[in-house]
């Protein structure tokens, strides 16, 4: 069943009006710009996808025909050394599982962390933790390889108000997780 933005829109003034004594009213006064906008992204998302919580909250990209592995994994590893994200770890999930004798398509997890905004981040928001490091996820399916990667406007749109600096400092990391995608999907450096 499809929802109109109207449909959408009255779900939502009811739910607020709703629960408007709860604090909600509070909580959606120290949001950022765009956290509505967002939020119905996330919710098209998730209706499309029936349901499924981690494709609503995910960026994700098409690796272009005839792009070998591993220059998505060097196109990725290029963007974070140019914009100060260091690898932290690398995990050949499917490598792991085929030397187990369980056959597997490519699952490639790749971890990324700027030590100081997360540092401030956590400072800001310890359950903020949960989110580190941010991961990029190539993934094997029957149509080829796929990039993932945590919707970060979720994160930043959808939470309370950062200070300026620590939103500048997010926002770099967020345009650097989206600018992987983009290079890994074509193996561009």
């Amino acid at each position: 069943m499809k929802f109109t933005h109207a449909i959408k829109a009255a779900l939502l003034a009811a739910a607020v009006t709703t629960l408007s004594g709860c604090g909600t009213m509070n909580a959606i006064g120290n949001l950022n710009d765009g956290a509505g906008e967002t939020f119905m992204e996330i919710w098209d998302k998730w209706v499309e996808a029936e349901g499924d919580i981690a494709d609503a909250t995910m960026w994700e990209v098409k690796v272009e025909e005839g792009v070998e592995l591993v220059d998505v994994i060097d196109a990725i590893n290029n963007v974070g050394i140019n914009r100060n994200i260091k690898n932290v770890g690398e995990l050949p999930l499917s490598e792991e599982l085929n030397a187990r004798g369980i056959e597997s398509g490519v699952i490639h997890v790749m971890s990324f962390c700027n030590p100081e905004t997360a540092r401030k981040m956590t400072d800001f928001s310890p359950a903020m933790a949960g989110f580190l490091p941010c991961r990029v996820n190539i993934v094997e399916e029957e149509d080829g390889l796929h990039i993932y990667t945590m919707n970060m406007d979720m994160a930043i749109k959808m939470g309370k108000k950062m200070p300026p600096e620590l939103l500048e400092a997010t926002m770099q990391v967020r345009d650097t997780m989206w600018e992987m995608l983009q290079k890994g999907k074509s193996g561009a450096f």
